[in-house]
């Protein structure tokens, strides 16, 4: 994700900043980066704040239901600006000349969808210890995805009247899969009995 994030998506909008903005293309690239890492940041801190809230309730079912919507809600909320790089990158390769776009577009689809396996059994486990059922579990876990198709086509969609943002959009989605990144699946790695 790392590589995709630069390859597909960070260099591409340095390369259209060049040549359609009027500020700098790093200027460009590197606020939209910080951009799309700040929205992920706020995004974790409004969820952990409402998960707080949700844990300070004293009732025994609400907290559980609290708890359940809470992490339904952060995984969901992460998903969108990964749904936003895919439906970006295939924008680019659909107005691209080359086979390479295409490939990255698709190695980058490729790759957010493993990383939603473990994703989706992050939700999945905890509920199922909630007493959910397998199904239910299952299923929340498998839905918390969705939004990652649903913005992909409605970015694939705006894309054409957007064309002008465009460095701006694939820069924000760059630090948005990397903030997910660093922030979540490093860490995530570095657990466990074989952390090296």
């Amino acid at each position: 994700m790392i590589a995709a994030s630069f390859w597909s998506l960070l260099q591409p909008a340095i390369e259209r900043a060049e040549t359609a903005s009027t500020l700098p293309a790093y200027v460009v690239a590197t606020t939209g980066f910080l951009l799309g890492a700040l929205f992920m940041w706020g995004s974790d801190k409004i969820v952990s704040f409402a998960r707080k809230n949700a844990d300070s309730i004293q009732n025994q079912n609400r907290e559980r239901l609290n708890r359940i919507i809470m992490l339904v809600l952060s995984i969901t909320l992460h998903n969108i600006p990964e749904g936003m790089a895919v439906g970006i990158s295939f924008a680019l390769a659909s107005q691209g000349d080359t086979p390479a776009q295409l490939t990255a577009a698709v190695a980058l689809a490729l790759g957010i969808g493993i990383q939603n396996f473990p994703e989706g059994a992050a939700i999945a486990l905890p509920l199922r210890q909630e007493g959910l059922s397998r199904a239910k579990s299952f299923w929340m876990g498998a839905l918390s995805g969705v939004v990652e198709p649903i913005f992909a086509l409605l970015t694939v969609l705006m894309v054409g009247s957007l064309q002008p943002l465009m460095p701006w959009l694939l820069s924000f989605a760059a630090g948005a899969m990397l903030y997910v990144v660093v922030e979540e699946l490093i860490p995530e790695m570095s657990e466990g009995k074989h952390s090296n």
